[in-house]
């Protein structure tokens, strides 16, 4: 592995070179061969063919009128022609911007405002997807005016067009990844070769250790950075193999997670904190016959606030079929330093402390705590900054980075170092608010003890009730132990009255959405909500000595949430002070005639564009 490459595009052909006859592997949607699914299949591409057919993308790209620096939005379902696709775009110095697929047939309207938002931020010239989708897009094509041309990826597919050679530098963007939205509207995160590259060697040579044999297996979308820099990128510029599950199969049969591992001898897998959680919760007992995850030796867990008690529970449940603790490795991370910030020790298992809580919410001190103390908090570690990385924590208003606060002290994480991007596409003004002095702003709150970084939730989220700090996620957690109450699907946060009423202070609501017993006749339901928002009151108010002012109770699937699965808080507690979160619906809910208006109005634009030919190429 000698990952002595300068850019992305240099390393897709120095792993042909090197690495000629390993590369990736893309399971079909049918699930994993070899346990019990006949129809299941898989594509395999060496290094040499990845090289080969990213060159045919990346001409058919630039045979469209695109050029090094155009960017083109990506939005492919399928694993295999969204590598291919990407690498081509990389290839040409054209600027990828991965757009995640439509979900399903509910929400489409915000699908489409949110594809609107980042095409028309990102100027991309064009859009590659499959033909089902391009149908759906007319209304994306008609209000973006850079964008000229949508174009079906099956025609790219079979296109022939030699790549034409391209200077690509370490300091030439190589995508923009939009984050997930959770907070704010999606952000553009221009990362350079040489940002990716730097993180590239801190993920797989100071976090990972690869070893030539390193087999990596995930399910993670590939149009977020977990799944991209983590599972493709850094794999490639290191010739690891990596085997692909499409991420809808591991949400339907999470044992598929396992079947890959076992066929395949995986030792690399990482995973938001739910999929942990979802795993002890659908895999059954029966399932696990032939499943063996003895090889296993890295689980990494990042991307959302990780929780011991979950990782524990799944190290318990799977240790019968070879699985060891000693493998979970909690992390923390985000798009602005490309991917990974900070990782735990390698082989070491996850490593917590209790604080007090008191002490930790009211005066911003993390005080030790026994594990069984009234009010005590329990935190993971996310482990130390990379070499030639720095992690400090700052007070929120120290604009200029002057002064960091010592260990155990809670106030906001800020980063520097190689991996950070230079700024948000074209957003000077929030490029600005991103940094204090030279230092990038995170937004979460957190402190170091003994050079390792904990978490303890995000500052524009804190609640704050009579001089004292209460972290959400924090609630939530006492929330979602009560019996009823979905686990991973509670948002809490501080709010006004929906009805319009002035308040002296924040107010403290909770939202749940529930497991509603099938068959329950409205009587029933009633009762049952009414019974879930006393109990759900009482656990916060025996947990956290909080008192909450009002609580909500929704059915299964209306909080909102990102593309990559994260709740939406500034959007629920929008929907809640405007009064219409009891009127959300579901997706297996949506209202059909909004969804058959929308769906006509993107078909119309679609044939008005492809009748008056769309829009003349050209700057």
């Amino acid at each position: 592995m000698s990952a002595s490459a300068r850019t992305l595009a240099e390393a897709v052909e120095q792993a042909a070179r090197v690495s000629p006859t390993i590369g990736f592997r893309f399971v079909s949607d049918d699930g994993v061969p070899g346990f019990g699914n006949a129809a299941a299949s898989e594509a395999s591409f060496s290094y040499t063919a990845i090289e080969r057919s990213s060159a045919r993308y990346g001409g058919a790209l630039q045979a469209l009128g695109l050029r090094k620096g155009d960017r083109v939005a990506l939005i492919l379902p399928t694993n295999e022609d969204f590598v291919l696709c990407f690498f081509g775009a990389i290839r040409a110095g054209i600027i990828p911007v991965p757009i995640y697929p439509p979900l399903g047939i509910g929400q489409l309207q915000g699908y489409l405002d949110n594809t609107r938002h980042i095409v028309a931020k990102s100027g991309a010239r064009a859009l590659v997807t499959t033909a089902q989708i391009k149908r759906m897009l007319g209304t994306v094509q008609a209000a973006s005016p850079a964008l000229e041309q949508v174009v079906a990826v099956e025609a790219i597919r079979e296109s022939l067009e030699p790549l034409a050679p391209v200077t690509v530098t370490p300091d030439d963007v190589a995508f923009l990844q939009f984050t997930s939205g959770s907070t704010s509207r999606p952000k553009g995160v221009a990362l350079t070769h040489k940002n990716l590259m730097a993180n590239v060697a801190c993920i797989m040579q100071h976090g990972l250790r690869v070893t030539p044999e390193d087999v990596g297996i995930s399910w993670l979308p590939l149009y977020h950075d977990m799944g991209l820099i983590g599972f493709v990128l850094a794999p490639l510029v290191h010739e690891v193999p990596i085997v692909f599950l499409p991420p809808l199969l591991f949400l339907k049969r999470p044992v598929s997670w396992f079947q890959a591992f076992t066929r395949h001898k995986g030792t690399i897998a990482y995973a938001p904190n739910f999929a942990f959680a979802l795993a002890c919760k659908r895999v059954r007992e029966r399932e696990l016959e032939g499943i063996d995850l003895s090889t296993w030796r890295v689980a990494g867990c990042g991307a959302e606030p990780i929780r011991a008690e979950t990782l524990e529970a799944f190290a318990d449940m799977f240790a019968k079929v070879g699985f060891r603790k000693e493998a979970l490795l909690p992390s923390y991370g985000m798009a602005e330093s490309s991917l990974a910030v900070t990782f735990s020790d390698l082989g070491q298992g996850i490593r917590t402390a209790s604080f007090d809580a008191d002490a930790l919410w009211a005066d911003g001190v993390a005080r030790d705590a026994a594990v069984d103390a009234p009010g005590a908090v329990r935190l993971v570690s996310c482990g130390r900054a990379f070499p030639e990385h720095e992690v400090a924590i700052f007070a929120q208003d120290d604009a200029a980075s002057d002064a960091p606060l010592g260990d155990a002290r809670v106030g906001e994480v800020r980063l520097r170092g190689p991996s950070v991007m230079r700024a948000y596409w074209e957003d000077e003004e929030r490029t600005r608010e991103t940094f204090a002095g030279d230092w990038l702003r995170t937004g979460d709150l957190g402190f170091l003890m003994g050079g390792e970084l904990y978490v303890c939730g995000r500052s524009k989220e804190v609640i704050i009730l009579n001089g004292r700090n209460y972290y959400p996620q924090d609630i939530e957690w006492e929330a979602s132990r009560v019996p009823g109450v979905r686990k991973g699907n509670v948002i809490a946060f501080a709010g006004g009255d929906p009805r319009g009423g002035q308040t002296e202070r924040e107010r403290a609501i909770v939202v749940f959405e529930m497991q509603e017993p099938p068959g329950a006749t409205p009587a029933e339901r009633a009762h049952r909500v009414d019974e879930l928002v006393r109990d759900v009151r009482k656990a916060v108010l025996d947990g956290m000595s909080l008192t909450l002012d009002d609580v909500v109770a929704v059915d299964p699937g209306v909080l909102p949430k990102t593309s990559s699965g994260k709740l939406q808080r500034a959007k629920t507690r929008d929907l809640y002070e405007r009064g219409e979160l009891s009127l959300q619906k579901s997706a297996r809910a949506v209202d059909r005639l909004d969804l058959v208006k929308e769906a006509a109005r993107s078909q119309l634009s679609y044939l008005k564009l492809a009748v008056l030919g769309g829009r003349k190429k050209g700057r």
